[in-house]
């Protein structure tokens, strides 16, 4: 099952195993199964801390549980074959059982192990889901460290029926004690967040409690990341305030055109990051939404954000890169049936419509790629875009026009999604020469029509603002308030790419260390000129 590479590299991570580890299968006679068992006797035979057998009793085959040999409640349960981007939480669920610590704050570890109740997780992944990975070892996680938890990670495409049955169409997909918990990807301090209703309130005062940083960053995407290695590098005390650290990034499969990096993938590239900022002396705030931006009102003084949990950050300089979002249509039934055939990330969601029709809504070149993404899995794809021609380089509409099972309509408007109450069954369209309105049967809507910067909440601050509402910003990233800059694909520069927002990152980094080094915090001067008064 295992390739020559792939056996070298599994045999030096196992080499951390502390305890001994045990893997019990539930085999069928399909071949799934069979490849099942020939993955798990490889394993076995990696470790003399690892045996396999196959007597297990579990509902579905091909599963396999992965448990501690002293302690059987320190377990995990795969269903289907975890390989593709699930191979590293696999090497994950055989290191943490057998003992390796898990690269994670002691903090998280203790509310895991503090969880009061019985918790069983099913959670539905795709082989090419790059969000999937992280909920795989989230739970993971939470099942080898509580014994109160469970939870069973299951491929979906080995269980094609259950996955019809309990009407799943996007991934990853949770489910809490048989019931719908929540989609998409989320990091294990997210779930605690569900589960545990004081983490909240117990982040906020830990927030609180924190003194004034001399350069804090909103947003954790590639301009943020760069912005807080170059702000540290500086000598600065740097803090990142994200909602989400990696941010669309991590919703991106391949990247080709990282100048120096053949390829790569969104969440590898974030990972990446994340490392190279934990090199520096840098607070991370993971999880943490901005509400409100309360520039200081004399040079010299704190900016302040506010979170929306009540707990505020203050800082010299503000760098913002809170970035974008997908757009979306605002059309009626595209809320009602989100999850439920309307999806946004084709790599991971797609193997869900094998054989079946779906449209992708957007003619640039994210909806482009995504239709031909789709067309090698789906029975069939409708391109639809509203303008008279598409906008994707012609390369790539050359191999769009090539593919036998796609068809592209333009000078469409987009008017609804449909669907029987519990999943997508079409879309409607008005032809915008004839006005006709047509209805297409569909299984899916993957809609791919560009970005929304991320710039509510700053509404009220007195920010510029452009009428699409980007920051508007000067050649080195400042706003229009002293002291506040911006950068990335939330500001007025054009070309919203990862590289980009990497430069325009640095930029406003280095903007900041000269704004600070120029202007002399004026309320420390003050007080120090009262006490030097009061001593004399």
């Amino acid at each position: 099952m295992l390739d020559t590479a792939m056996k070298q590299q599994l045999t030096t991570y196992l080499g951390n195993l502390r305890e001994p580890i045990e893997l019990v299968g539930t085999i069928g006679s399909d071949e799934t199964s069979a490849k099942t068992r020939a993955l798990l006797e490889d394993i076995a035979a990696l470790h003399p801390m690892v045996t396999a057998s196959f007597d297990g009793t579990a509902s579905r085959a091909p599963s396999f549980l992965i448990r501690r040999a002293a302690d059987h409640a320190a377990a995990v349960s795969f269903a289907g074959l975890p390989m593709g981007h699930e191979f590293t939480s696999l090497v994950l669920a055989l290191l943490w059982a057998g003992g390796h610590p898990p690269k994670v704050d002691a903090d998280v570890i203790e509310q895991i192990r503090a969880l009061d109740g019985t918790f069983d997780f099913d959670m539905y992944f795709s082989l090419s889901c790059q969000n999937c990975p992280d909920v795989v070892q989230a739970l993971t996680l939470m099942a080898i460290f509580n014994p109160r938890i469970s939870a069973t990670l299951i491929e979906g495409g080995a269980f094609k029926d259950e996955v019809d049955s309990r009407k799943v169409m996007a991934v990853p997909a949770i489910f809490l004690n048989g019931e719908p918990f929540a989609n998409g990807r989320m990091e294990v301090s997210e779930i605690l967040a569900k589960l545990d209703s004081g983490a909240g309130e117990k982040m906020a005062r830990k927030i609180a409690a924190k003194d004034p940083f001399e350069v804090l960053i909103v947003g954790g995407g590639p301009a943020g990341a760069s912005a807080a290695i170059y702000t540290a590098r500086k000598g600065f005390r740097t803090g990142i305030a994200a909602e989400r650290f990696g941010g669309q990034v991590l919703d991106t499969m391949g990247i080709e055109n990282l100048p120096s990096v053949t390829y790569t993938e969104g969440p590898k590239l974030v990972a990446q990051l994340e490392a190279h900022v934990a090199d520096y002396d840098i607070d991370v705030m993971n999880l943490q939404q901005a509400e409100a931006l309360v520039p200081t009102s004399e040079d010299g003084g704190f900016h302040e954000v506010r979170l929306a949990n009540g707990a505020s950050l203050k800082a010299r300089s503000i760098i913002l890169t809170t970035g974008a979002r997908w757009r979306q249509l605002g059309v009626p039934g595209e809320d009602t049936y989100r999850n439920k055939g309307v999806a946004y990330c084709p790599h991971c969601d797609g193997p869900l419509f094998k054989g079946k029709r779906v449209a992708v809504v957007g003619g640039g070149n994210s909806g482009v790629e995504a239709a031909i993404d789709l067309a090698n899995i789906v029975g069939h794809v409708t391109l639809i875009e509203f303008d008279s021609s598409l906008r994707a380089d012609e390369v790539l509409q050359k191999k769009l026009r090539s593919m036998a099972n796609v068809d592209i309509i333009t000078s469409a408007k987009t008017t609804e999604v449909t669907g029987d109450g519990e999943k997508v069954n079409g879309l409607t369209y008005q032809d915008r020469d004839s006005a006709e309105e047509i209805h297409i049967p569909l299984d899916g809507v993957f809609i791919q029509i560009g970005l929304v910067p991320n710039t509510e909440w700053l509404k009220d601050s007195g920010l510029e603002l452009s009428r699409f509402g980007e920051i508007v910003i000067d050649h080195r990233a400042g706003t229009n308030i002293p002291g506040i800059f911006a950068a990335g694909d939330v500001t007025t520069v054009p070309y919203k790419q990862i590289v980009i927002a990497m430069g325009e990152g640095s930029k406003a980094a280095l903007s900041a260390f000269d704004y600070i080094i120029r202007n002399e915090p004026v309320a420390e001067i003050a007080q120090a000129a009262q006490k030097a008064a009061q001593s004399a």
